[in-house]
């Protein structure tokens, strides 16, 4: 083995030393731009195309990586840290950099249509607590979901009420209308999210069950009657069918609560009318009727002087004829009418 001197081994040491210390500094022309919070560093400095063209490429920006994540280290150690299960932990303080979403922000859930009206009237929403007491069991249960306070579901005893068949199921009864229940909620969620994406949803006609109603088929042959071109203008009643119920026009009232202007415009003109002397007239229904009332008056001579005048024509006994004849009415003395005479092949 080849000797080594000692001081060949300090030489080396120094400059193992020094190549760690050149590590730990770098020195740029301008100072780098941080964002802690993001870990973000940028570097505003010039490339050199000579540096990136003489040396590979893949070096160099090894190079350019190694160089710029030091001083961000660097300036992460500048930051207040904490030992947390023996780790020094930095505390990072809030970021500064606004960064773009990879996806588009989530849209607000439209909507329902309780919610709707309940902002309209001003009702609010009450939390209720999840446990209830619960009689039967003396205990705190839940309010809904497995083993709930209540539960109907798990009774093996139901009580027959007065009006009812004697020989009706009632847990098939039971189950039937919790079936129904969960159809119809189904049904109102679907219409929330068609009215919310503005779909357009086709009126209930008669349901597709085993058995129909009086009401539901009544129900049937009226939508069916009014899905043609006239809205049902002229489409005959059936013999013995009765007027359908909550057919015509619906009342609109005011909101109760909200912006209160279109209702005190409203007042204010009502008060005008009443406060002015002299009368409105609109002149466009008023012209309306007078033309309306002329047409009648017109048509009404004309139904009275149709029957006083004679039908032209060369009809026997009515009216004159093209010859100048005479038509019915009186005959002169002496004088009577000659038979016409018939003309034929000879």
């Amino acid at each position: 083995m080849a000797s080594c001197s000692i001081e060949d081994v300090l030489a080396k040491a120094e400059r193992d030393e020094a190549e760690k210390r050149k590590g730990i500094t770098v020195n740029k022309d301008l100072d780098l731009e941080f964002d802690p919070g993001h870990l973000l560093a940028f570097d505003k400095n010039r490339i050199d195309n000579r540096e990136l063209k003489d040396i590979k490429r893949e070096d160099f920006l090894h190079s350019l990586a190694r160089d710029n994540t030091q001083l961000l280290v660097n300036e992460i150690w500048k930051l207040p840290t904490e030992r947390i299960e023996e780790v020094i932990v930095a505390k990072l303080p809030d970021p500064t950099t606004l960064l773009p979403r990879q996806k588009p922000a989530p849209k607000p859930k439209p909507p329902t249509k309780w919610e709707q009206f309940a902002k309209l009237k001003g009702i609010q929403k009450k939390k209720k607590t999840n446990l209830v007491w619960d009689e039967v069991h003396k205990e705190w249960r839940r309010r809904w979901g497995y083993k709930r306070a209540k539960d109907d579901t798990k009774e093996w005893l139901i009580e027959v009420p007065e009006n009812a068949d004697p020989n009706e199921n009632q847990f098939a009864k039971r189950n039937k209308a919790k079936k129904e229940r969960v159809a119809r909620n189904e049904y109102n969620r679907l219409k929330n999210i068609a009215r919310a994406q503005k779909i357009k949803v086709p009126g209930m006609g008669l349901a597709p069950t085993p058995q129909q109603s009086k009401a539901e088929l009544a129900q049937a042959v009226n939508i069916a009657k009014i899905s043609t071109a006239s809205v049902g203008k002229f489409q005959d009643n059936l013999p013995k069918e009765k007027t359908p119920k909550n057919t015509g026009k619906k009342r609109k009232f005011q909101p109760l609560i909200g912006d209160f202007s279109s209702e005190k415009q409203k007042q204010l003109d009502l008060l005008k009318v009443m406060d002015s002397k002299k009368p409105r007239l609109n002149v466009t229904k008023a012209v309306n009727k007078q033309m309306r009332e002329e047409d009648m008056e017109s048509r009404q001579k004309n139904k009275k002087g149709f029957g006083k005048k004679g039908r032209k024509g060369n009809m026997s006994g009515k009216g004159k004829g093209k010859a100048g004849g005479k038509g019915k009415g009186k005959v002169p003395k002496g004088k009577g009418r000659k038979p016409q005479m018939k003309q034929g092949k000879r």
